[in-house]
């Protein structure tokens, strides 16, 4: 009965297993060439030196053709539509292309020649390592550009733009690291499922020490799918702070203040809070209210037609909706009045405030309407004197 101690583990439960080979899953070249090429090539066999310089060579022609005339023709093709994003994938899978077919030539020579033995056995996981590599690194330049390209085309992919596009690129580029990573452990016979349970407990280890960080990371993902502001948009905040959104990042969001201070706020704090967004809404108007006073014995007509005319030959003040004059109520002073009205940006509201105020003085100086304020009677009375000489 053989010791537990010494008995290896199962298959399923092993993390690493022999590094791959391709000795009986290959071609060798006599099985390509036809009937009456065989004879001569039995004789380059005699040398395997040569016959593996040889199948390299004749893959780099293969490689070299397909690249200078297959790829090219399926680019001229690609010239002819609308968009260039075919133009931009072509361009980066070239070189894969290129280095795919040589160095399958050089698995394909190693098998030939026979040089499987020794340290030539690891020769198939590095090159197919390579080979992975260049073909990963083409499929995140090409996820990047696919998506800022579906972005760009709002009439056909609403769903996509400049929000949900940094969200988009990062998703895809994880998947095809991960997808990578398994091919590459796969290739080294390195068990995935296996390392990923052994790696478990770090796992857990590592989502305590860095859980604030991971609270923005998922609160910056859920800001980008729900789009609660978009980059441009003014928004107050909870604490005060109100500015342009200038970035919207995975961990952080940078607001522009009305100071031309920048705020960087974590997506974990912002996400949680409540969010005025002035952008919002069917447009980008905002309205602006400046509440004043007239004297009771001032013709309430006169001081609304007065209102109205600022506001509507002001060229910075919208049409539509239209500027309005609403009474409020009676003050101790005066009847309390506000003038209505929107402006194109939220960034315009103080300033626009400021010219109308003083637009409003103007013409009330103008037409002689008051403008009241507090006022106390004050009798003084010389009293009788009450007596003496």
């Amino acid at each position: 009965m053989s010791d537990p101690a010494t008995t290896p583990p199962a298959d399923a439960e092993r993390i690493v297993e022999a590094p791959l080979q391709l000795d009986n899953k290959i071609p060798t070249i006599t099985d390509l060439l036809p009937e009456q090429v065989k004879p001569y090539w039995e004789l380059v066999q005699q040398y395997p030196l040569i016959e593996a310089v040889l199948i390299i060579a004749l893959f780099w022609i293969a490689a070299y053709l397909i690249r200078r005339y297959a790829i090219s023709l399926i680019g001229r093709l690609a010239g002819h539509t609308d968009t260039d994003l075919d133009d931009q994938i072509i361009y980066q899978i070239r070189g894969p292309v290129f280095a795919t077919v040589i160095w399958l030539g050089v698995i394909i020579a190693s098998v030939s020649a026979g040089f499987t033995e020794g340290i030539f056995r690891y020769l198939t996981p590095v090159i197919m390592s390579l080979i992975i590599l260049a073909w990963l690194r083409a499929s995140l330049e090409i996820s990047g550009r696919v998506f800022k390209a579906l972005s760009s085309d709002r009439s056909r992919f609403k769903k996509i733009d400049v929000r949900t596009e940094p969200l988009l690129i990062i998703t895809s580029k994880i998947l095809i690291l991960l997808i990578g990573a398994y091919i590459l452990l796969s290739v080294w016979g390195i068990n995935p499922v296996g390392l990923l349970a052994s790696a478990g407990i770090v796992g857990i280890a590592f989502g305590f020490a860095a859980k604030d960080t991971l609270a923005n990371l998922f609160s910056g993902v859920f800001i980008l799918a729900d789009q609660p502001y978009a980059l441009g948009d003014y928004v107050n905040l909870e604490s005060g702070e109100r500015g342009k959104v200038t970035h919207i990042g995975i961990r952080s969001t940078r607001i522009l203040t009305r100071d031309d201070i920048e705020i960087t706020i974590p997506n974990g704090v912002i996400g949680n809070a409540k969010v005025i967004n002035e952008s919002g809404g069917p447009h980008k108007k905002m309205r602006i209210r400046m509440s004043l006073q007239c004297a009771y014995e001032a013709d309430l007509d006169e001081v609304e037609n007065v209102l109205m005319k600022l506001a509507e030959e002001h060229e910075q003040i919208c049409r539509y909706p239209a500027p309005r004059v609403r009474v409020r109520g009676f003050g101790e002073s005066g009847i309390n009045l506000q003038l209505l009205c929107w402006v194109e940006e939220p960034e315009d509201r103080g300033r626009m405030t400021h010219v109308m105020y003083s637009a409003i003085h103007r013409a009330f100086r103008e037409h002689e309407l008051e403008i009241p304020y507090p006022k106390r009677d004050v009798t003084v009375s010389n009293a009788p004197d009450s007596g003496g000489e």
